[in-house]
């Protein structure tokens, strides 16, 4: 029962061999993008072989714009992981208990906001995008349940955060899987069974993560030996909302840059009609299963960093830097090979329409080699993060997605317009976020080479 109770602890990063650390991290992290990724997919799988194939584009072309809607707590989370990670590494009791009690306060805030503000914008941002007409309906009542029930998204993904950055990534895994199949059996019932369309997979999902958002609370109430949660520590303070503010603002802020670049990139997308929207939610749904381990190995490259420097432990942090890199590079060439592969099987689970499958594979392949370079650009950002440095990660985003990915992909399109073709080549989409991959590894392993990140180490007082 002890090495059980071990196994749903918080972690210290601090001591052990660095590379045995992080995948010990990892892998729960794994485990749980890719059950997180199962959400959209879910909804995906079901709506396109119950619903059919423009409502497969209606789900696909709604998520830029709920991304868009949700950067918020990209930085409450990213500030909130930050945080704690280097608080707990310090052992300050009294710091980690205030940061995540105002991570608390200000994701009711927020969750506040966003469920106001979302029905006054949704459908005017989907015209804006050039969504079509046979899909806006479908998608202005995916988001809007999606939205206005964002609590336990919101929720599950701060507190879960806040989770990692106490090195527990055990714990949010289990509610996480609860939830997915819970997801899973809600999703096939409201549509299959109750005929909801696309409304019921939304619903499925905003329910599934209420219930994870609660088990998550539970969890964080019980672990009392390593810091205080009640109403006294969850009073704003200037100082720890400005810090936490500081450190995850750049990371919201990318994360606005990345949903601005997918609205317009999805402006160019509708252009070319429903089978090649259709095309981009298969590709992009085999993508997120494909880009967790580098996203897990990312978060974990965060915690792990913001332990150790909290711990002033530098050296640690370069030796699991390299570590990190090598084992992140080897899986995520293993899945490149996969794909190439194995990825018609997987379009396959969409959708039945031949047409849809050879066009998905085609432009799969097109991006299959950018997850090698994706793994060093989210292991090297994990380090900076954690350390405190969320600007630079910020700049390379924007200098990759804005000036980069976005007007090549419509120069492309421009450039190979033909008669059969009159708006360009699809393929123009699915180039430029090659170039933005790897170019966006090149620059990232600069700065962390520039170490400047190192500078920035410490957190400031509070």
């Amino acid at each position: 029962m002890a090495s059980l109770a071990n196994l749903f602890s918080p972690k210290d990063m601090t001591v052990g061999t660095p590379w045995k650390r992080i995948v010990e991290f990892s892998i729960p992290m794994l485990i749980g993008n890719i059950a997180q990724q199962l959400y959209n997919t879910v909804d995906s799988i079901v709506i396109g072989r119950y619903v059919g194939d423009n409502a497969l584009a209606a789900v696909g072309n709604a998520m830029p714009v709920l991304h868009l809607l949700l950067v918020l707590f990209v930085a409450v989370s990213t500030g909130a992981s930050i945080m704690v990670s280097q608080y707990f590494g310090a052992k300050d009791r009294e710091k980690l208990s205030r940061s995540i009690g105002i991570c608390i306060t200000l994701t009711a805030v927020v969750s506040a906001i966003i469920m106001v503000l979302s029905p006054l914008v949704i459908r005017p941002i989907l015209v804006l995008i050039n969504t079509p007409e046979t899909i806006l309906d479908w998608c202005e009542d995916y988001l809007l349940i999606l939205l206005v029930g964002n609590w336990g998204f919101s929720y599950f993904n701060i507190l879960s955060g806040i989770l990692r950055g106490l090195g527990d990534s055990l714990s949010a895994l289990v509610y996480l899987l609860i939830a997915t199949i819970l997801n899973i059996v809600l999703d096939i019932w409201f549509v299959a069974s109750f005929n909801m369309g696309v409304p019921g997979v939304a619903l499925a999902t905003i329910i599934a993560q209420m219930i994870s958002a609660v088990l998550c609370v539970i969890k964080l109430k019980k672990m009392d030996e390593v810091f205080d949660l009640n109403l006294s520590v969850m009073k704003p303070i200037k100082e720890y909302v400005v810090q936490l503010l500081r450190l995850g603002l750049p990371s919201g802020l990318t994360q606005v840059i990345f949903s601005l670049a997918m609205i317009t990139v999805q402006s160019l997308t509708n252009t070319f009609g429903e089978m090649i929207i259709a095309c981009n939610v298969i590709v992009m749904r085999v993508d997120g299963f494909a880009m967790m381990p580098n996203f897990s190995f990312g978060m974990a490259m965060t915690t792990y960093a913001g332990q150790n420097i909290g711990a002033k432990r530098i050296d640690r942090v370069e030796e699991g830097t390299r570590q990190g890199l090598v084992i992140a590079v080897g899986v995520s060439t293993v899945i490149t090979i996969i794909i190439l592969l194995f990825g018609r099987y997987l379009m396959n689970i969409f959708t039945e329409t031949a047409e849809l499958v050879d066009i998905s594979m085609r432009m799969m392949r097109i991006l299959a080699v950018g997850y090698v370079a994706m793994a060093v650009t989210q292991v090297l950002s994990g380090v900076m993060r954690g350390a405190g440095d969320t600007i630079t990660p910020m700049w390379i985003s924007l200098i990759t997605t804005i000036f980069l990915r976005v007007p090549i992909a419509y120069g492309l399109a421009y450039l190979t317009r033909s008669p059969q073709h009159p708006n360009g080549m699809p393929e123009s989409i699915f180039i430029s976020l090659l170039i933005a991959w790897v170019f966006g590894a090149v620059i990232t392993g600069f700065f962390y080479k520039k170490g400047n990140w190192r500078k920035k180490a410490l957190l400031e007082n509070v």
